[in-house]
Parts: C-alpha cells; sequence; structure tokens
C-alpha cells in the first residue's frame, strides 16, 4: 500500500479521536454544572430532623371467661323465702308491751308493704341461783356477854416439832351489832409471830350471831372475806366464785365458838342431840355437825373446870379436819379449850388462861 493511504487513514483517526475528546469534554462540563447547581439547592432548604418514635404495644385481648365446673347433680329447686313471723313474749303483767325499737321493725321492698316482723325485747339473763344449803334446824339462844379472853397456845407439826404461843378472844355487843377479834401467834426465843388474825362482824338477831362480813389473815398469805348478803340472802367469797344460800343461824369461823355457848346458855339440853351449823369459811361454805361426847374435868390456869366436850369428826370431802371445843357452864359456857387436828396430824390446842367480863 501507499503512503498517501497511511496518511489519509491516521488524519481520520486523529479527527475522530478529537472528536471524542471533545464530545467527552462537553458532556463532563454540562454534567458538573448540574452537579454544582443541585448542590446550592440542597443547603438553601432548611435542615430536617426526623426522631423514631417506638411503637405502642398493642393491647391485650380480654381474658376469656373460665368454664364452670360441671356439676353431676341437678341444682336443687330454690325454695322461695319463708313468711315474716310476728315474735312476741308473754307479759308477765297486764301492762302494755314496750313500744318496738326503730331497728326492730323490717319492711319489705316495692310494691305492697309487706308484714312487719316486730323482736320482742329479750330478758336480761337471770343470775345462776345460789345451791341450797341443807336445812339446818334452829336453836334457842342466850348471848353471852362481852368479855377478853387470853388463851395458852400449844402445836405439835406433823414431824413432831413443838411450838407454844398464846391468843387473845375478844367479843363486843352493841345494841343490834357486835365484832369479835381473834388473834393467834407464837413465841420464837425474844420474839413474838403472828400466825393467825380473824374478825367478825354483823348483827345480832333472834338465832345468835348474824355475820355481815368476816376476814381472815394469815402469815405469809393475802386476806381473804366472806360476805353475808342480808339482802340477797348468799354467802360470797373474795377467794372464790362460790356461792351458797344464807339461812337463819349460818355463822363463820370466828362466831362458831360463842354461837355454841349462846345455844347452851339457853338450854344445855339441846347440845345432847347434836347440832348442825353451816359455817362460811374462807372459800365455801359447809354445815358443821357437832356432837356431845360428854362431860370431863381439864386442868387450866384457871384451877380444874368442868366442861362439856363437843366435837366437829372430819367429814372426807367436805373437811378433813376434827374441832373439838370444851364449854365451861360455870364460866358462862364461854368455850374454855380449842383444838384444831389437821388432816396431816398437826394439832393446835387453845386454852384459857384468863377471862375478863367486860359486860353484863
Amino acid at each position: 500500500m501507499s503512503s498517501a493511504f497511511f496518511r489519509l487513514h491516521r488524519r481520520r483517526a486523529l479527527v475522530l479521536g478529537a472528536l471524542i475528546v471533545l464530545l467527552h469534554w462537553t458532556v463532563l462540563t454540562w454534567f458538573s454544572g448540574q452537579l454544582g447547581h443541585r448542590r446550592v439547592h440542597i443547603l438553601d432548604e432548611p435542615e430536617l430532623l426526623a426522631e423514631l418514635l417506638p411503637t405502642p404495644p398493642k393491647p391485650l385481648p380480654p381474658p376469656e371467661p373460665l368454664p364452670l365446673p360441671l356439676r353431676s347433680e341437678p341444682l336443687p329447686p330454690r325454695r322461695p323465702p319463708p313468711p315474716p313471723v310476728q315474735v312476741t313474749l308473754a307479759p308477765t303483767d297486764p301492762a302494755p308491751p314496750p313500744a318496738a325499737e326503730p331497728g326492730d321493725q323490717v319492711q319489705g321492698g316495692a310494691g305492697p308493704a309487706a308484714p312487719v316482723v316486730q323482736s320482742a325485747p329479750q330478758a336480761a339473763p337471770a343470775p345462776a341461783p345460789a345451791p341450797a344449803a341443807p336445812p339446818v334446824p334452829g336453836y334457842r339462844v342466850d348471848l353471852p356477854p362481852s368479855a377478853e379472853m387470853t388463851m395458852d397456845v400449844d402445836r405439835i407439826d406433823a414431824d413432831g416439832t413443838h411450838w407454844t404461843g398464846d391468843a387473845d378472844f375478844i367479843w363486843k355487843l352493841g345494841v343490834g351489832s357486835y365484832r369479835m377479834q381473834f388473834n393467834v401467834g407464837i413465841r420464837l426465843l425474844f420474839a413474838h409471830v403472828n400466825l393467825l388474825e380473824l374478825t367478825s362482824e354483823g348483827k345480832l338477831v333472834d338465832s345468835g350471831f348474824a355475820p355481815v362480813l368476816m376476814t381472815e389473815k394469815r402469815r405469809g398469805r393475802s386476806m381473804t372475806a366472806t360476805h353475808f348478803n342480808r339482802p340477797e340472802s348468799t354467802i360470797t367469797f373474795s377467794a372464790s366464785q362460790n356461792k351458797y344460800a344464807l339461812v337463819a343461824g349460818a355463822q363463820d369461823k370466828a362466831s362458831v365458838p360463842l354461837q355454841l355457848a349462846a345455844i347452851a346458855r339457853a338450854d344445855p339440853g339441846q347440845l345432847k342431840g347434836g347440832l348442825d351449823i353451816l359455817v362460811g369459811e374462807d372459800r365455801d361454805a359447809t354445815v358443821y355437825h357437832f356432837m356431845l361426847v360428854g362431860e370431863e374435868d381439864i386442868d387450866t390456869k384457871l384451877g380444874k373446870l368442868h366442861v362439856w366436850h363437843l366435837s366437829r369428826p372430819p367429814k372426807p370431802g367436805s373437811y378433813n379436819s376434827r374441832l373439838d371445843i370444851w364449854l365451861a357452864p360455870e364460866r358462862g359456857w364461854y368455850p374454855v379449850r380449842i383444838r384444831n387436828t389437821e388432816a396431816s396430824g398437826a394439832v393446835t390446842s387453845q386454852t384459857t388462861s384468863k377471862i375478863l367480863m367486860t359486860g353484863s
């Protein structure tokens, strides 16, 4: 091939290359202009901020009702309500019944008025009656005049320990009333120790001494009281909830010896058939049954005395000690010796050493 052909072909290639370069430059120039124009436009617009919010939870569906338990037996038919009933108590006197309180009436609902139910006033529960005391016979009495007695005390414990002491028995009769005091103590070397103090006060009636209040104080123990409630005809105690019916001639532990003296002064023959006396102690009341052991002679600091010996033997289930009392006819039937033999075997004897008359 000739050189002219190569030169023509190269010239065409250069022109074609120049056109291609020019075309590319034109396209790039246009695209660059478009990009610059778009960038300015975006910066001129205000900046927008986006905040992501949590999606609210979906509400829970309501719980499905639980199925009712199946019953193997059909339900019983529903009973109709009972008709209202009028309750009244039979009156104890012709006085009209008391008016009902507002809260004692119940009326029905809508419609015709339902019958009214009126509850009768409930009576207060009656107190429990005191247990009836066994029948106790009455005795003729002649009350011993006021006096003061000094007694020697001799005690032997169940283990053989021997004690000695003294006691004062004082009673004073007034106009329709009396007061007694009984003190027992023992001697310890150069000291005197009080062991027991009994007091009794009350009225003077046809049946003899009528106690109203007895108090008992033992060494190392609290004082107890026995009440003879004359208006209520009961005997009650501070040391227990027991209650007994009060009968004529009832005594307490302090007044028993003088009540026996009053019975003997009126008629000694009353002692021969035995005596029953209701005695109120510190916690309960018991019927003491005295029987005549016989007539004896005893030695005292007042000399040899002729006495009538009365004894209340032990009674299982009621009292377990033995009480012996010696009455001296020549000394106004006063109790010149008193002896108590306990269930343990301990024996306490009190023998009169001095009598001072203070009343006629």
